[in-house]
């Protein structure tokens, strides 16, 4: 009986593998970085070297086809993330459509003109511990985002940017 039972259980195992090879769901999970993105909602510019592009691709991996691109200091909304990667659309130039791309290479700057700077918070909620204040028209490193929140790094200190500090336009005030 138990010769049986592990012939049985050995022969369901090598089905299930080469249907899960042979289906190409084994590529997907490999691919897959996490099923459950972060929703976001706020706009950010492409930042790489001058005479660049930022790729577009099909997933969050650089395994993932390449569908377009962004040139540098164009403005796209970024829509979701998973670490290291943003989901963005509505390019100012460039790719049409929406794709995903290197979450390092976009950036933001600040509002806050004619003050003393921009809060940036410990959560995302302005009742929460404001960690430092960062100039205006400064640009900070993206880190991630949720909702209108953008997660970004200002000399090393990390912490949270409402929205109504934020500008996503590479060569403009936003004022």
């Amino acid at each position: 009986m138990k010769n049986q039972v592990l012939r049985v259980a050995t022969g369901l195992a090598l089905i299930c593998t080469s249907v899960t090879i042979n289906t190409g769901i084994a590529n997907q999970m490999v691919l897959a970085k996490t099923t459950n993105p972060t929703k976001c909602n706020i706009y950010a510019y492409v930042n790489v070297s001058s005479g660049q592009a930022l790729n577009v691709r099909t997933g969050a991996s650089t395994q993932n086809k390449i569908l377009g691109q962004v040139p540098v200091n164009d403005t796209v909304k970024v829509v979701a993330v998973v670490p290291n990667w943003a989901k963005v659309t509505n390019a100012s130039g460039g790719f049409k459509g929406t794709g995903w791309v290197s979450l390092p290479k976009l950036g933001l700057s600040t509002k806050g003109y004619g003050t003393k700077g921009v809060k940036l918070y410990a959560k995302t909620n302005q009742n929460s511990q404001v960690i430092v204040r960062v100039p205006p028209n400064t640009s900070v490193n993206l880190l991630g985002c949720q909702g209108g929140w953008a997660l970004v790094e200002y000399k090393g200190i990390k912490g949270w940017l409402v929205r109504e500090d934020q500008c996503g336009a590479a060569l403009t005030s936003c004022s």
